[in-house]
């Protein structure tokens, strides 16, 4: 009989450890485009009052924020760093692979990869704008339904656990 109940206890400890690291890695997300709107509004200024070389503007941007928004925004100057002809598509690519990043906000390192380095000043500015428009939207939709969600995946998960050990013993 122990062995069962410590069996039951397990299953519905997995299960609840499940469901709430879902909702931690909901935060994370939600953590990485916080970050990554940082990142790009300091981008942005910079561009405006400087206009340093890109790889500079990666590595200021990666100073100022955390994580795994840092890690891409220094490895994307590195890769910058190492090209002899640098292609900004492909070295954000290459920087973003290397990094384990929420689909959602790969995209919006990709997608910023392809206005990067393309065009004048007013363009590169733009591309900025739309980025960061992006991003906020994604953040506001993550923030709109952030709390529906994180209860729900703590609540389902330790659910499940407690519906399969009753199903158990």
């Amino acid at each position: 009989m122990t062995i069962k109940l410590l069996g039951a206890f397990l299953v519905f400890a997995g299960c609840g450890s499940f469901g709430f690291s879902m909702a931690a890695s909901f935060r994370n997300q939600q953590r990485g485009f916080e970050q990554f709107l940082r990142a790009l509004k300091f981008m942005d200024a910079e561009l405006s009052y400087r206009m340093p070389p890109l790889s500079a503007l990666c590595r200021s941007a990666g100073s100022i924020v955390t994580g795994p928004v840092q890690k891409t925004f220094l490895t994307l100057a590195d890769e910058l760093d190492c090209q002899v002809a640098p292609d900004v598509k492909l070295c954000m690519q290459a920087a973003v692979q290397k990094q384990n990043l929420p689909p959602n906000l790969q995209q919006a390192f990709l997608n910023l990869g392809d206005c990067l380095g393309q065009f004048d000043l007013p363009g590169q500015l733009r591309g900025l704008d739309m980025a960061q428009a992006e991003a906020q939207q994604i953040l506001q939709d993550l923030l709109n339904h952030r709390e529906n969600r994180v209860r729900s995946y703590q609540t389902l998960g330790l659910c499940a656990g407690a519906s399969l050990a009753i199903l158990f013993l």
